[in-house]
């Protein structure tokens, strides 16, 4: 049966190796240079799933054509031997590091090893709460998640498979998938849609949507569709697909569709549907048209895509993919000793590639080509025939088992003395215990004669930077009303201080540190000041973390106090910046020390207040002395005993 269908080679497709390297170079370029252009690289990912779903049903297809049947048991052993090996190799040689680096790198370790080792790492981590997109997402297998979903995709639909080919015609096969598809790509487009506009809720959103097997599985199903059709047109023959005009034709789609692919990898993301699923569905199609013309016959396309450093780099994409992220996040934790969060030098991620590139071609040589050629128990049976070998073999058998044995013993020890939360988690946690040990607050009211301004006389609403700092802000303001929640932002700021009014709780000096998490805008300012009313005075307090959005926060900030009386600022972004090694490892969250740093730049704002106030107090009591004495003046009669 396998003459009908010429163009399904038996070795190889041509192109495909070489579209693998495109997808790699695209993901690596995204995650170890972020500075640079692929601002949407994320899109190899799915380059790789279309890759998945066209591959595997055609392997499928073929065998259920040359035999009647499909060896499922045969195609997960195939699978296993195909990627347990290198994933194995990375969770203990990464996990391992990650013990002699210690510190934030740790955090969540055994759920990301769990979730990596029952394939199920996006699930776990969409139920963890992991942003993907935004802060926090610097665990050290979060690449992973990508793996999960194929390997799912590989369990579910061998046996589906056989379902559909109960159908009777190939394009009603193409069209069932294509409709499923469509679906995946519909609800990833409604989770990212529905709910709020809040970022943080947003960003969760999207992490859903993208992470989901259910909302992700469209490249795949795409790919699928495509095998189920190029098989069908295998039938018909292939004489006219190799006049010139055709192949010429075809090349020329391919190439247009493969630069339009890596075009998009250069466009911006947006956390919407224009993006989720938008981008994603023109990166799969494409991916869709390149293996197409890559697999025509004859196909300028394939033979180019078929280079030997294409060829190269796509046979070991698949380690490539899984080494850059966690050597990029080692490296970063090791040279500075902070999360992946903050900005890192282009020389980190130069360096990060020259590792995953070594350690990938090591592991394709002497791990992955072995096990997958001899399968697990040959290689376990030349490991054991070593031993009873000569002295050479058996010395280099017991290095091997005494390596393995170091890295099972040092991810162990990883797991176990992985701290419960991050430095950040734990600086926030204390601040917010301080909070509880504070008394009820009240509208006490300082001395309004006294150039200090004290406790008593202070409101302060933040967000979980000022939650950190609230031990030495409450130290230095004995007495405050701190106000201070995770995740707020300053669009609740006008709420929240009216609530406080209401209660009786707004004081005459007003500090806000809400910028950490959110953009901010002059209305909402605005409507700051229209709350707190002209006899408050208002503290606005800079933002500082590794977030796109601070630079914006901080000129809305910095223009707002120059055009309104009354309004100072507390500059906490110049104040830490000399000062990165008292922030915790995401870069965002004041330690001890750190958070002196940020109430003496409040107290340093609230002194400035209170001169101010003081000053226009005396410039006020002027004029209205001088008021007084030009109506006196006007209404004295000529002649009379007081006139002049």
């Amino acid at each position: 049966m396998i003459a009908d269908t010429p163009l399904l080679p038996r070795a190889r497709y041509a192109g495909l190796d070489g579209l693998r390297a495109v997808a790699v170079v695209l993901v690596m370029v995204y995650h170890l240079f972020p500075d640079w252009w692929m601002r949407s690289g994320f899109i190899g990912v799915d380059v790789f799933f279309v890759i998945s779903g066209f591959l595997i049903t055609s392997l499928l297809l073929r065998e259920h054509d040359e035999t009647g049947r499909v060896a499922l048991g045969a195609f997960w052993r195939r699978r296993a031997r195909r990627l347990l090996p290198a994933l194995l190799l990375v969770l203990t040689v990464c996990a391992s590091a990650a013990w002699l680096i210690r510190g934030d790198v740790l955090v969540g370790l055994g759920r990301q090893l769990f979730g990596a080792l029952v394939f199920g790492y996006n699930w776990t981590a969409v139920v963890d709460g992991t942003d993907y997109f935004g802060s926090g997402g610097g665990e050290l297998f979060r690449n992973l998640w990508s793996l999960a979903v194929e390997e799912q995709f590989y369990l579910v639909w061998p046996p589906l498979l056989l379902a559909l080919l109960l159908l009777p015609r190939a394009w009603m096969r193409a069209g069932v998938a294509l409709v499923a598809a469509a679906a995946s790509a519909v609800w990833m487009a409604v989770i990212v849609a529905s709910g709020s506009a809040d970022p943080l809720t947003l960003g969760a959103r999207v992490t859903r949507a993208y992470f989901g097997t259910d909302s992700h599985a469209f490249g795949l199903l795409l790919g699928v569709a495509v095998a189920f059709t190029w098989r069908a047109a295998g039938r018909i023959g292939r004489d006219w697909m190799r006049r010139p005009g055709v192949r010429g034709g075809v090349a020329a789609v391919g190439a247009a569709a493969l630069a339009s692919l890596v075009l998009l990898a250069t466009a911006g993301q947006s956390q919407n549907v224009t993006t989720f699923p938008g981008a994603l569905l023109a990166a799969s199609a494409l991916t869709a048209i390149v293996i197409v013309a890559g697999a025509w016959p004859g196909s300028l396309l394939g033979r180019a895509l078929d280079a030997a450093p294409l060829r190269w780099v796509g046979e070991r994409s698949y380690g490539l993919y899984l080494w850059h992220w966690p050597v990029l996040v080692l490296l970063v934790a090791a040279w500075q000793g902070t999360s992946i969060d903050r900005p890192f030098p282009a020389t980190i991620g130069a360096a990060a590639l020259a590792v995953t590139v070594a350690l990938s071609a090591l592991s394709y040589r002497f791990l992955e080509t072995p096990v997958r050629r001899s399968g697990f128990r040959q290689a376990v049976g030349e490991l054991r025939r070593a031993f009873a070998s000569s002295a050479r073999r058996r010395a280099r058998a017991v290095g091997v088992m005494a390596v393995c044995l170091l890295l099972v013993a040092g991810t162990a020890l990883a797991v176990v003395s992985a701290p419960r939360v991050s430095s950040g988690e734990a600086v926030v946690a204390a601040g917010m215990d301080a909070l509880k040990d504070q008394p009820a607050p009240t509208n006490a009211g300082g001395d309004p004669d006294d150039d200090i301004v004290t406790g008593d006389e202070v409101t302060a609403v933040g967000d979980s930077v000022m939650l950190a700092s609230a031990p030495s802000l409450l130290a230095a303001l004995p007495g405050a009303d701190v106000d201070a929640v995770v995740s707020r932002q300053m669009y609740a700021a006008p709420d929240i201080l009216r609530s406080l009014a209401d209660a009786g709780r707004l004081r005459e000096f007003v500090v806000l540190g809400l910028g950490t998490n959110g953009s901010i805008s002059q209305r909402t300012l605005d409507q700051v000041l229209e709350v707190i009313g002209p006899d408050r005075q208002l503290v606005l307090v800079t933002a500082s973390a590794p977030r796109s959005w601070i630079p914006g926060v901080n000129a809305e900030i910095a223009a707002f106090a120059r055009t309104h009386r009354g309004v100072q600022i507390a500059d906490w972004q110049s104040a830490i910046a000399p000062h990165p090694d008292l922030l915790a490892g995401d870069d965002v969250h004041p330690g001890d020390a750190g958070g002196k740093i940020y109430a003496d730049a409040v107290v340093t704002a609230l002194a400035d207040a209170q001169r101010a106030k003081a000053r226009f107090s005396a410039f006020s009591a002027q004029r209205a002395f001088e008021q007084e004495l030009r109506q006196s003046q006007l209404f004295q009669a000529p002649g009379s005993p007081d006139a002049g």
